[in-house]
């Protein structure tokens, strides 16, 4: 049986008109289906309010306390829930889940890691309340999903010691896909606000259509794939390795077109 796990964008998530059409789409998807959302523009947006100050590093958000408050906020709570009533709205039965909720997703805190500055200096950075997945309750999300329940996933995991984490939002896609790869054929696809993997970040129609493992290492080394695009291949190669089927990396408007955007083969 085939299912779809769609993972959508913070940028796609944060604009109403962009969402409506995303979710249009997303409840015309035949067959069973998981979406995956973001949603770090709006937790910036919300913690600048609150006076709460925000460190990057590499892409990544350092989650301290009072930032962990602010994402549970956002994404759990703000985003998740509108989209799931959106979704009502449109006849898809969706059910909105953190980790925590069911026990579906345990993490543990991420530890100190040396990382590359931008000045090219190795510094060792605690990234705070951040969460790396251990497992994935594949067959409690079978359950419901053989229910007819969509689940709605926000970034959010916990881990079991009753603290809350924030999960970057590609590797739950990733790391649900393979999970469900035990009880389905899985297709996963990373939307966004571009075409595809673009050989040009600058041209808009340099979508290259398909992408096979062997060529991942020389796209990097020549600086096609570089920035947020990395993590995202690298965690959809990994995902093809343990038994996901296809991933797609398209246009939010491009979901209903699964020859779109850029296919990802091992």
């Amino acid at each position: 049986m085939k299912i779809t796990v769609v993972k959508v964008g913070g940028g796609i998530v944060e604009d109403e008109k962009s969402l409506n059409a995303l979710l249009d789409k997303f409840a015309k998807i035949e067959g069973l289906k998981v979406l995956v959302h973001g949603g770090g523009r709006s937790a910036t947006k919300v913690a600048e309010q609150l006076g709460i100050a925000q460190t990057m590093i590499g892409g990544r958000r350092i989650t301290d306390a009072e930032t962990l408050k602010v994402v549970t906020m956002v994404y759990a709570g703000l985003v998740n829930k509108n989209i799931v009533a959106q979704l009502q709205a449109r006849g898809v039965n969706a059910l909105g889940l953190t980790g925590a909720d069911m026990n579906v997703i345990v993490s543990h805190k991420r530890p100190i890691k040396q990382v590359k500055m931008e000045d090219g200096s190795v510094q060792p950075v605690d990234y705070g309340f951040v969460g790396d997945i251990d497992r994935v309750n594949a067959d409690l999300l079978a359950d419901l999903i053989a229910k007819g329940v969509v689940p709605v996933m926000s970034p959010i995991g916990h881990d079991c010691q009753g603290h809350l984490l924030n999960t970057n939002a590609d590797t739950i896609a990733s790391t649900v896909a393979v999970a469900l790869a035990k009880h389905f054929e899985v297709t996963l696809m990373f939307c966004f606000e571009k075409r595809g993997v673009l050989r040009n970040p600058d041209d808009d129609n340099s979508v290259i259509p398909e992408i096979v493992a062997s060529d991942f290492a020389r796209l990097v080394e020549d600086g096609v794939v570089s920035g947020g695009m990395l993590p995202k291949l690298e965690n959809s190669f990994e995902a093809i390795r343990q038994g996901v089927r296809e991933v797609i990396i398209t246009h939010a408007d491009q979901i209903d077109h699964p020859d779109e955007g850029t296919k990802l083969k091992g």
